[in-house]
């Protein structure tokens, strides 16, 4: 068929896929992304399944603290899922690392909630499968 030389693996000439050759760095993201765009995205999946599935009174009644979680779970995910260091996210987010760290430290307590739990769970899965990293390949 015409059609299949188009969606052949492109292989480089060693004969192996440049992915499955070396182990997976976690300071770089696929496709050469910069990892303010990684956290960006990031963020705004937050944001928006918050507004999705978020309580409409609590948003109305403190917009600042929703957008305070909001970070807060953003900055979690960047580091726990993506394996992007504090640094980097405190720099793509305008703060310090220690914000980041404390960040963490919140999202991590209110994960004891089950419900809380399954949203940042799902949070995660939509980050990685949404900038294309493989488990595979995170936990080599």
């Amino acid at each position: 068929m015409p059609l299949e030389k188009h969606f052949e693996p492109q292989v480089p000439q060693g004969g192996r896929l440049p992915a499955f050759d070396a182990p997976a760095d976690p300071s770089r993201l696929p496709a050469s992304m910069p990892i303010r765009t990684a956290c960006r995205i990031v963020r705004q999946m937050v944001a928006e399944l918050i507004l999705l599935f978020g309580d409409r009174l609590m948003l109305r009644r403190d917009r600042r603290r929703c957008a305070c979680h909001a970070r807060q779970i953003a900055m979690y995910v960047c580091h726990v899922s993506l394996q992007i260091p504090m640094r980097d996210i405190g720099h793509a987010f305008g703060r310090d690392r220690t914000t980041v760290g404390h960040a963490c430290h919140v999202v991590e307590d209110r994960r004891d909630d089950a419900a809380f739990d399954d949203f940042v769970s799902a949070i995660e899965r939509i980050a990685t499968a949404v900038l294309g990293l493989s488990e595979v390949l995170s936990h080599d």
